[in-house]
């Protein structure tokens, strides 16, 4: 189908750019084109916190998401949709780990006493069953696929009164497909072409770190708003359409007659 053909462009296109501003440039050009009755393209950020099960941490990792989503509704009963799409930003993570030794005396003794920031970047695809009920309030699940981007663990200790950091980075001892189910709860607001205001909640089932260690998993709360990108555009482009496919022709009579 063209709308899938099309959708496959933006995401290679997106993916080859890695930056969330060519993104969102992409979506604001093809928007309208990828909008139909039966499809809902748009945009999709907001706060997530995320933590890293049966590992030592302290609070919640704050972090921004941003990404595009499509609403892929069904045709024998729109209230049912496949919910899809790629969080292009989405860090997960922990808060405060141990501290652990980075095999350089120097640097151990800099940030004895400090605390750790682990962050791990992925580009995760949910992949979700919608149903939105009648008074706009929809519950969706699934599965949801990571793929590794980056990772590393940030070193912070405080050193005569300066904040001293250090980078270090874990991609390779970070699994490079992450896995789990989804699961959230929204509302469609019945503003412009359609706000959606979404709480979901990710929890991995595949072990973050490679090795013999002991499973840690990823946990993250999404809290997001997704826009409808080029639906208004789209929906005057097919009544214009319509408009001179189904228009009136005027009776016999009434055309204008032909100079003699």
């Amino acid at each position: 189908m063209l709308f899938i053909k099309k959708g496959l462009v933006l995401l290679i296109a997106i993916f080859s750019m890695h930056q969330a501003k060519s993104q969102v440039l992409i979506s604001l050009i093809f928007g309208d084109k990828l909008n139909s009755p039966f499809l809902e393209f748009g945009l999709e950020g907001g706060l997530n916190l995320s933590d890293i099960s049966n590992l030592e941490s302290s609070g919640m990792n704050p972090g921004f998401n941003l990404g595009f989503y499509f609403d892929i509704r069904s045709k024998q009963n729109p209230a049912w949709m496949i919910n899809t799409g790629v969080i292009v930003k989405s860090p997960m993570g922990a808060r405060h780990i141990p501290v652990y030794s980075l095999d350089d005396v120097n640097l151990d003794n800099t940030f004895a006493g400090g605390t750790v920031n682990r962050e791990i970047r992925y580009f995760n695809v949910p992949i979700l069953i919608k149903y939105q009920f009648k008074n706009r309030i929809y519950l969706k699940t699934g599965p949801q696929l990571g793929l590794l981007a980056s990772a590393f663990d940030e070193f912070k200790n405080e050193v005569n009164k300066n904040d001293v950091v250090y980078k270090k980075k874990i991609r390779d001892e970070i699994r490079v497909i992450d896995a789990g189910i989804a699961f959230g709860t929204g509302y469609h607001m019945n503003v412009g072409n359609g706000l959606n205001i979404t709480i979901q909640y990710y929890y991995g089932l595949v072990p973050v770190m490679k090795g013999d260690g002991p499973n840690v998993y990823n946990r993250s709360l999404y809290l997001t708003a997704g826009i409808p990108i080029g639906k208004g555009k789209a929906a005057q482009r097919r009544a214009e359409q319509d408009a001179e496919l189904y228009k009136v022709i005027p009776p016999e009579d009434e055309r204008p007659k032909p100079e003699k």
